[in-house]
């Protein structure tokens, strides 16, 4: 059974970080491409929200016995295979993970176009991801706390 305390202070955690995200992305794109320190806080807090969202995953899997993942992709896949995310999720929470090994593996350089695309529109994304979550498990959005 789903420890609902790991599920609700996990969503808590995303959604510090995707309040932090927003509040500094309430800029322009000029804004943001020149200064540094907002780029890093953005890029940091959308790693961690995306982080929390795998861990959420990982948790039901490991307590639910649904299997076993090879990669962070396959536990979104697993999720979906047994009801609790839809393919459309499945699809955007993969996006997520690319995106995510991009700003920890530093494999290319970032475009700060797209991290401003993310960080102003994508991030909806992840709140979706968190509420399918929620109804699976019966748990109350209002059960999350700052």
């Amino acid at each position: 059974m789903v420890n609902a305390d790991i599920i609700i202070s996990k969503a808590a955690a995303v959604k510090r970080h995707l309040s932090r995200i927003a509040s500094k992305a309430d800029t322009d794109l000029q804004t943001f491409a020149a200064n540094l320190d907002l780029q890093e806080s953005i890029l940091f807090n959308l790693q961690m929200s995306i982080q929390n969202c795998i861990d959420i995953a990982a948790h039901i899997i490991s307590d639910e016995s649904l299997g076993i993942a090879g990669s962070n992709n396959e536990m979104f896949y697993i999720l979906e295979e047994n009801g609790y995310i839809s393919q459309d999720i499945t699809e955007k929470m993969v996006k997520s993970i690319g995106f995510r090994n991009l700003i920890v593996h530093e494999y290319v350089k970032l475009d700060l176009k797209q991290v401003f695309q993310v960080a102003k529109t994508d991030i909806s994304d992840l709140y979706d991801f968190l509420k399918a979550i929620f109804a699976k498990v019966n748990i109350s959005l209002s059960d999350i706390k700052k």
